[in-house]
């Protein structure tokens, strides 16, 4: 299992906090079921929002080869050099 983002555990926690004192408030129950259910429920809406937080793209040695590096797999390093001998000649 991947380890949660920052962004991820920003938000979900943001949530279980600003839901829980806003259900409080608006229900303003005062028994110890009724604060165990808001907080049950604060906390599965800020799990929620934790795991529908878009992840950000992966580009490590898994990731997907690049058009540059083409389907033959030659490195970027080496299209790059290639590239530049076309664009600047040496005149001799």
């Amino acid at each position: 299992m991947p380890r949660p983002t920052a962004a991820q555990l920003a938000y979900g926690s943001a949530t279980v906090i600003v839901s829980t004192i806003a259900m409080l408030l608006l229900s303003q129950t005062s028994t110890g079921l009724g604060v165990a259910v808001i907080s049950a429920a604060a906390l599965a809406l800020g799990l929620l929002v934790a795991l529908t937080v878009p992840a950000p793209r992966r580009r490590g040695r898994h990731a997907a080869p690049t058009a540059r590096q083409g389907a033959e797999g030659t490195s970027p390093t080496t299209t790059r050099s290639a590239g530049a001998d076309a664009e600047h000649p040496v005149h001799h």
